[in-house]
């Protein structure tokens, strides 16, 4: 399927490297330092190339800036290697030009998942070429209100239909192998609304909220929530977005939540300004993973029922947006659901974050906006 040159000084942990790759279909070309590596990719031009960090001669930093200085080579994804005590050095990787990292040890999944991310790129870009939704979207957030609220009625009726009950109890759950999960939420709402009376907090939060629901519903999500102050949405694959993965319409989404914040802060300048009102501003994270769609049933009253999304992917990300809003960052998405747009989205800054209750940090990157 794709040539990949593998360099690793450990023999035991390159040959495990190969077979995995191999099983995948790809060709596998290993070198024992940095030096030979280097040699391999300027001799056969690879689609991919996987180092360690720390190798004699060449190591992978010196590789890499080396790699990327010759033009012929340069646009080589890179994926490094490195263990859990070299964490402090994933940033000088990124910032040298490594497309991605993966933290030893880990598992096989992991590692194909890494590769097919960066073997994807070109698809890709082919799709987002293709992506017929891209100009409908953009000229239906430029429409009129009532064109907007024409088009959620018409999605959220066909929703509504899809999702009538048919079978029998213990066949409402509807379960999903990988979905994006989105979760917007305003960090400086106690703030407005200590300072706005009863009438124009309503005002605001039907103008935001209302736009919030309307966005994710024309991006397609195929569940919606309110909870507390923000909003919790699922994106996952349909029959009609086939062109658009749940990811990428997850991010779109997320754009444009934050643009609909800033127009928010606009009209808060020029509605009320004497009130020195803090400013307005969304905050936005994206997670993948598994989601089940649960429906609960009250018993004190059949016909009543709830849908609620449960999974790893939904608590992670409503904490994830909680440190998104602590460092500042409009959309903060993880590297789960950053490999599901590989090649299709601009990120900034990257860092390792802390969710409480996990085991282990989640390594997440600052999305700016979509790849020209």
């Amino acid at each position: 399927m794709a040539l990949i040159v593998l360099m690793e000084d450990d023999g035991g942990t390159r040959t495990l490297i190969a077979s995995v790759l191999k099983k995948d279909g790809h060709e596998v070309l290993a070198a024992e330092n940095g030096a030979q590596g280097l040699l391999l990719v300027e001799n056969h031009r690879p689609d991919l190339v996987i180092s360690d960090v720390q190798m004699p001669e060449l190591n992978g930093f010196q590789m890499l800036a080396a790699l990327r200085q010759n033009p012929d080579i340069a646009a080589t994804p890179v994926i490094l290697l490195t263990s859990l005590q070299e964490r402090a050095h994933m940033r000088i990787g990124m910032t040298t030009g490594a497309d991605d990292y993966i933290t030893k040890p880990f598992r096989p999944g992991e590692l194909r998942e890494a590769a097919a991310a960066q073997l994807n790129k070109r698809t890709m870009h082919a799709t987002l070429q293709a992506m017929a939704i891209d100009r409908a979207v953009q000229e239906a957030l430029e429409e009129q209100r009532h064109q907007l609220s024409k088009l959620y009625e018409q999605r959220l009726a066909t929703e509504l239909s899809e999702r009538w009950p048919t079978g029998s109890d213990g066949e409402g759950d509807e379960k999903f192998p990988s979905a994006t999960v989105l979760f917007v939420d305003i960090p400086s709402y106690a703030g407005v609304a200590e300072k706005l009376n009863p009438a124009e907090l309503a005002d605001l939060v039907k103008k935001f909220y209302g736009s919030a629901n309307d966005t994710a519903h024309l991006f397609g999500a195929r569940h919606i929530q309110f909870i507390g102050e923000g909003v919790l949405a699922v994106f996952v694959d349909a029959t009609d977005t086939q062109t658009v993965n749940h990811g990428l319409r997850a991010v779109r989404a997320a754009l444009g939540l934050v643009e609909a914040g800033r127009g928010i802060q606009q009209y808060l300048a020029s509605s009320y300004p004497d009130r020195e009102l803090p400013r307005f501003q969304a905050n936005v994270a994206l997670h993948a993973g598994p989601v089940t769609l649960t429906l609960l049933h009250d018993p004190l009253h059949t016909p009543t029922a709830q849908t609620l999304p449960v999974g790893d992917a939904v608590s992670a990300t409503m904490l994830l947006q909680r440190q998104g809003r602590t460092i500042g960052w409009p959309i903060m998405a993880s590297v789960a659901a950053l490999r599901l747009v590989t090649g299709a989205v601009e990120t900034d800054r990257r860092a390792l974050v802390d969710l409480p209750g996990r085991s282990s940090p989640l390594d997440v990157a600052e999305i700016t906006g979509l790849a020209l």
